[in-house]
């Protein structure tokens, strides 16, 4: 759903790319340094529990993960092993958002709460659907299916819901709204996981 924000994104980042060409900095430097910069960043803030300040930091690093794409246009475009490494690091860094929800569950709230218990328990359901939906798109596009797309919960809008939970969660300190994002994120997940398996069985028939 929101996909058509990447070009405004970057356009806003193309003095930072220019920057970054000048100096050299490759593309893959730029997606392998962006990915552990975010990583770090959600542990670090699911430790610390300062979600709010954490979860600004997290989101400027999500919108310099269209950097590399755009440092490597300048480049004169990017190479295969280029797309491979982005698209596993971003696996990575999704799990670390997710498993640092799960963490601060653990560290910051109490497991006899209700709230807490289903949190935890939606948190691992989009856990799994994150990378069932990352799996079935890859599988598709093996198949040759134009299916590889399709869904009502992209990664965008995934990262958009955690990071909207995580950040008011942390602005007004109630556990509900994050217990709330993680169950509609596990449910979109699930419905998106389905999708694109129906999808794909209607494309090869």
């Amino acid at each position: 759903m929101l996909e058509f924000l990447r070009s405004p994104i970057r356009a806003l980042f193309n003095p930072l790319v220019s920057a970054l060409v000048r100096l050299k900095i490759s593309a893959n430097t730029v997606t392998v340094i962006g990915s552990l910069c975010t990583i770090i960043a959600c542990f670090v803030t699911a430790v610390t529990g300062e979600l709010f300040v954490g979860t600004l930091v997290i989101t400027l690093f999500v919108l310099c993960d269209s950097l590399d794409g755009a440092v490597a246009a300048k480049y004169g475009g990017g190479t295969t092993f280029g797309a491979f490494l982005d698209s596993t690091l971003d696996r990575i860094a999704d799990w670390a958002m997710l498993s640092s929800v799960m963490i601060y569950y653990f560290m910051h709230t109490s497991l006899h709460n209700i709230l807490t218990i289903i949190g935890l328990v939606a948190t691992g359901i989009s856990i799994m659907a994150s990378f069932v939906i990352s799996y079935a798109r890859a599988r598709a596009q093996s198949l040759n299916s134009e299916a590889a797309h399709c869904g009502i919960a992209q990664r965008a809008d995934r990262i958009l819901i955690t990071l909207v939970g995580t950040g008011f969660t942390g602005l007004f300190h109630a556990e509900i709204i994050l217990t709330i994002a993680m169950v509609l994120l596990a449910i979109l997940g699930l419905i998106t996981v389905f999708q694109r398996i129906i999808a794909v069985k209607n494309d090869m028939q």
